[in-house]
């Protein structure tokens, strides 16, 4: 009776959410091995597993959030991430133009971003479906009968079919969101992460018993895997809180106590966005080479300089990482405007000045930032530092840290905490027994 898993099982509303949600994470696993029509499957699982061994960075990365979509050129080869992008993208113009600043905040605003946001994912599938049908005729040049069809024809099927499945996934992430349990878009990330931990453990295991790796080399990467989530559960639970005290305000007739608050800034504030950003910016142009540098021999070189497991890749990234944390730090958390509040609803900050309230703010978020962007920085670049050191394969690094550990983590926090939340509303035993669950949606 004191198990909490029994719990929410038992309480009806719990249930039905859990049970909708898991439901449509089936659909999304389901979806995920639908080929696109007009694909010899046979040939191109063939295609791939001879490129098993060499690796393919590009791919390597797509399939990451994708759950293995992307190798199979699926209806959801995309996954969610059109739509990341595009959400991305509204938010930094929103702060950029405060024209559509001021549309989002009036009556029915958001329901119109919303709807523009739509329209700019279809946009963002339309151009990622085409780069695709490109890399499927640079794979066609070297298998023989890949396609069944004529290459125009599969270009049209490819942009209605994969734009389709993208928009039918955000309609997911939609419902889960409302009808079930955690953050609906995060939880399909989550998914195609997840679903890809059960085929790295297979292949360790394999690669441990043909001697390819040293069974003590993974005995220390899996101590490393588990003291890594600890640290990252820490700092993605990690504030800082400033005090606020507000006196007493008369509303109408009605007279309001002084209240004692503080202002959480996380050690991280832009969670795992940078790492996003970042990604993005050095993919592109590998995406680029691996369809055209075939032609061109500068394109080849710099694929080569940039290859996800060398140095210079590595050192752009922990630069890019830092840079973006600041940046998207300062555009969503702005002094200026938190001061502004504090000022107008008569709160204070103890010791502090009231017409000194942005520099002091600006100087903790510097503060806090900087170990932040470091501490983000580090755990990307573990799977770099796997393959370097102990010589694992990419599919394996990349589970063990980088952009899946914080995904897998924040995730995993938000929705332990909803259900904790609703567990606790319906007077039942929450998940843990000491402190509070403090999630965070991506």
């Amino acid at each position: 009776m004191a198990n909490p898993i029994v719990g929410i099982f038992r309480v009806k509303e719990l249930r039905e959410r859990v049970l909708f949600t898991l439901g449509m994470l089936v659909v999304f696993r389901i979806g995920a091995v639908f080929p696109i029509p007009g694909i010899n499957v046979r040939e191109l699982s063939s295609y791939f597993s001879s490129q098993a061994n060499s690796g393919n960075a590009i791919v390597d990365y797509l399939d990451f959030f994708a759950g293995g979509a992307f190798s199979n050129f699926s209806v959801f080869m995309l996954g969610i991430m059109p739509y990341i992008s595009m959400s991305i993208i509204m938010q930094l113009l929103l702060i950029v133009f405060p024209r559509l600043k001021k549309i989002s905040q009036e009556d029915g605003g958001n329901k119109k971003i919303k709807k523009w946001q739509r329209y700019g994912t279809v946009v963002v599938c339309i151009v990622q479906s085409l780069a695709v049908t490109q890399y499927a005729q640079v794979i066609s040049r070297s298998v023989e009968n890949l396609l069944y069809v004529g290459f125009f024809q599969f270009t049209m099927i490819a942009i209605l079919t994969v734009t389709s499945g993208t928009m039918f996934l955000m309609w997911m992430g939609e419902q889960i969101t409302k009808r079930g349990i955690g953050n609906g878009i995060s939880l399909l990330i989550y998914a195609g992460i997840v679903a890809r931990l059960p085929q790295a453990v297979w292949e360790l295991g394999v690669m441990v018993a043909r001697g390819d790796l040293n069974p003590v080399f993974v005995i220390i990467v899996l101590v490393m895997f588990v003291a890594v989530i600890s640290l990252v559960v820490i700092e993605q639970q990690g504030q800082r809180k400033i005090p606020v005290n507000y006196a007493k305000r008369v509303v109408g007739r009605k007279m309001y106590g002084a209240q004692n608050t503080y202002i959480p800034f996380k050690i991280n504030p832009s969670g795992v966005i940078p790492v996003i950003f970042a990604s993005s910016i050095l993919t592109f142009p590998l995406q680029i080479a691996q369809t055209v540098g075939g032609n061109y021999a500068w394109l080849a070189k710099v694929a080569n300089a940039l290859s996800p497991n060398g140095s210079l890749y590595t050192i752009l990234y922990v630069l890019f990482i830092i840079f973006f944390a600041y940046f998207y730090t300062q555009v969503t958390l702005n002094p200026i405007e938190i001061a502004k509040q504090i000022r107008e609803n008569g709160g204070s900050i103890p010791g502090i000045r009231t017409e000194r309230i942005e520099e002091y703010l600006t100087k903790i978020l510097n503060r806090i930032v900087l170990p932040g962007a470091l501490y983000l920085a580090l755990i990307a670049v573990i799977p770099t530092i796997i393959i370097w050191i102990f010589k694992f394969p990419q599919s394996i690094s990349y589970l063990l840290g980088g952009t899946s550990l914080l995904i897998l983590v924040g995730v995993d926090l938000d929705t332990m905490s909803q259900i904790e939340g609703l567990l606790k509303m319906h007077h039942h035993e929450g998940l843990v027994k000491r402190g509070r669950l403090r999630g965070r949606n991506l």
